[in-house]
């Protein structure tokens, strides 16, 4: 697992990258605030339930959460699964917030 920034992942978005992003909150967590990513909360990780996302196994997957706890877990269980590109996302919803305003989210 390695670590990016809110400003890195923002940028690359910016220029139109498509971005394979996880985000592992909950489903009402996930309606409040979304940066474009695809739901997989951390209960169901945590079950090794990841089968809608076979096929990006080996391409680069950023994981994030509220504020940067669950996406570790996340990220460490996700290469435990097989996956070989797993990236944290520092700070998570709250430094992206901080980063950029509500108004991008």
């Amino acid at each position: 697992m390695t670590n990016t920034t809110v400003q890195a992942v923002k940028e690359r978005l910016d220029n139109g990258e498509q971005l394979n992003i996880i985000d592992v909150r909950e489903s009402a967590e996930y309606y409040n605030d979304n940066i474009g990513a695809i739901l997989m909360p951390l209960s169901k990780l945590r079950n090794f339930e990841a089968d809608n996302l076979e096929d990006i196994l080996d391409q680069e997957i950023i994981v994030h959460c509220q504020s940067g706890k669950r996406s570790i877990e996340a990220s460490i269980l996700m290469e435990q699964m097989g996956f070989t590109n797993v990236v944290n996302l520092e700070g998570g919803i709250v430094a992206w917030r901080k980063a950029f305003g509500a108004e991008n989210i």
